[in-house]
């Protein structure tokens, strides 16, 4: 008798509509060294944590070799793991194991700018007339030495920075360290992709690329013009920073992204089942954007919007008017959203620092952002409710913090490493003496092994809802239909198919009671809320939710 072998399933293209993404910063999640700072056999390490958890995929902010000014987003080797983090082998060994727990593995591709330690940089700097002289934005300086323009820099005053070699300026988005590349020239987009088909090869599923707006600058360097008052706002920059006091449009989000872009997705289609997430950056034009960059399936897959990643509380009528908006402004697109991640006060504090019982709060909060119609990231220790840290003066490493403190402290405060052990040292995450940042007593309580196992743990509620989403499509790729958005009701329908979900949810500390649309229900279990049916009326207790689908 012979046994022919079944033809391999095809990989699925769309994994990434719908999937849970957990954001992993790599210096903070487990060190495996004891030199106190994480690590990629400290990530491969607790892979297991992340597949229990019920996550489709990883996202690893950036692990290249660095003079790490900005803790990794000043790249020096694109191609290469910074020794502190480990080696490529380590990183292959990452990307096996897992594979082997059906973990997706995507990337943080910062393409923007490097670090001026980069070799392309040091060759740029060196002379006008050398073979990258062209592949960073220099200018001269006006006629009376200052800057060729009005841009800002995101980390505070002007984006130029005087070069003696060169006797000219060049731009940088970000810290002066941080120079923009050129991406007007076709080598340095040769280059990039070339890098990126470097990481592809070697196995990674997909790419969060890095303040992927920023890609581009007005070849004629104008002024950016001043925006209105009423207009501005603190979701891109904290509101300390004049930045916000400008409309960006010529510094950041040119037209000549969307043929790059166009370029880059080429690179990924030749291979299989291959996604990427844009982290675009703005506080007028954002959504605008992301249907620039979504539509036509030919660009990028999805984009991570900063609408909840911005200070404003979470309430009904933000949901409506933020899922509105992105409706209107990319009906082709597919949102990424997070509540949380490595640049942004953790929204245990930044929405809940007055709530009394913030546990039930922030539960209620992950079933909200895991029923968003869009694909979901998780923030590292955003699963233990983690608050964000209050870290001292003295300890501070984010030179965006340094640089306004105090009214704005910077990153540190949600970078903290992540707790495993509430009875280890640095609560498991390391051997060392000292770790990179303290981490917080009350951080220490809410370790994993606090939590693991108690069903009314953050932990289990998110484990929990995980497996409760995955058995309704409708909740993962389904369209959705807001129903109400009056304090303090949100209620909305997820369609897939023909799984109808109906989701209400009480965004108050007090008791309420909501009517479903007219119809036959089935009330859904195992979603770890409770709630009762009297009737035609569902009676929410504080921070409750309920799910029903249409029989």
């Amino acid at each position: 008798m012979t046994i022919l072998a079944g033809t391999p399933a095809a990989p699925d293209k769309d994994w990434w509509r719908g999937a849970v993404i957990y954001q992993i910063y790599p210096r903070s999640f487990q060190d495996s060294n004891g030199d106190g700072i994480g690590d990629l056999k400290g990530i491969t390490a607790r892979l297991p944590h992340v597949s229990a958890l019920g996550a489709d995929a990883i996202w690893i902010s950036p692990f290249f070799p660095s003079p790490m000014k900005d803790f990794g987003y000043d790249v020096s080797n694109y191609t290469e793991v910074d020794p502190m983090f480990g080696t490529l082998s380590d990183f292959d060994a990452l990307i096996a194991e897992a594979h082997r727990l059906g973990l997706k593995v995507m990337i943080d591709l910062v393409m923007s700018h490097s670090s001026d330690q980069h070799a392309w940089f040091i060759e740029s700097r060196s002379s006008r007339v050398n073979p990258k002289a062209d592949w960073y934005v220099w200018a001269d300086a006006k006629p009376d030495g200052t800057p060729p323009n009005n841009w800002m820099s995101i980390f505070g005053g002007s984006a130029w920075h005087w070069d003696p070699t060169r006797m000219q300026y060049y731009m940088h988005n970000f810290l002066t360290s941080q120079p923009d590349l050129n991406l007007h020239n076709p080598e340095v987009q040769d280059a990039l992709l070339d890098m990126t088909r470097f990481w592809l090869e070697r196995g990674v599923d997909g790419f969060r690329l890095d303040t992927i707006n920023f890609y581009f600058h007005d070849k004629e360097l104008r002024d950016n013009p001043a925006l209105e008052v009423s207009r501005r706002n603190a979701s891109t920059a904290p509101a300390v920073n004049p930045y916000n006091f400008q409309e960006h449009i010529y510094d950041k989000n040119r037209p000549e992204n969307l043929d790059f872009l166009r370029r880059f997705r080429a690179v990924l289609d030749e291979f299989p089942a291959i996604a990427a997430v844009g982290e675009v950056g703005d506080s007028q034009r954002g959504l605008e954007i992301v249907g620039e960059y979504t539509s036509g399936g030919d660009k990028m897959h999805m984009c991570y919007a900063f609408e909840f990643l911005a200070p404003d509380a979470l309430t009904p009528s933000r949901v409506k008017e933020v899922q509105t908006a992105f409706s209107a402004a990319a009906p082709e697109g597919w949102a990424c959203w997070a509540f949380s991640n490595h640049d942004v006060v953790r929204h245990a504090s930044r929405w809940g620092a007055e709530v009394q019982d913030r546990d039930a709060y922030v539960r209620m909060l992950a079933a909200v952002l895991m029923t968003q119609r869009g694909s979901v990231c998780i923030y590292q220790g955003e699963e233990l409710g983690l608050t964000e840290a209050d870290i001292a003066f003295a300890d501070l490493q984010d030179p965006y913090g340094i640089q306004f403190w105090p009214e704005f402290k910077g990153r540190d405060g949600c970078r903290t490493p992540m707790v495993w052990d509430a009875q280890a040292l640095h609560a498991g995450f390391s051997t060392s003496d000292r770790t990179w940042l303290p981490i917080p007593v009350e951080h220490q309580l809410r370790a994993v092994s606090a939590q693991y196992g108690d069903p009314d743990s953050v932990l289990e509620q998110y484990r929990r809802f995980l497996a409760f989403r995955k058995q309704h499509p409708a909740l993962a790729k389904g369209d959705m239909e807001l129903l109400s958005s009056e304090m303090p009701l949100l209620q909305y329908e997820r369609r897939y198919g023909n799984e109808i979900v109906l989701c209400v949810f009480n965004m108050s500390p007090g008791s309420a009671t909501a009517e479903p649309p007219p119809g036959d229900w089935e009330v859904l279990e195992g979603h770890g809320f409770e709630s009762t049916v009297e009737g035609n009326r569902i009676n929410l207790p504080a921070w409750g939710a309920f799910f029903a689908r249409r029989a």
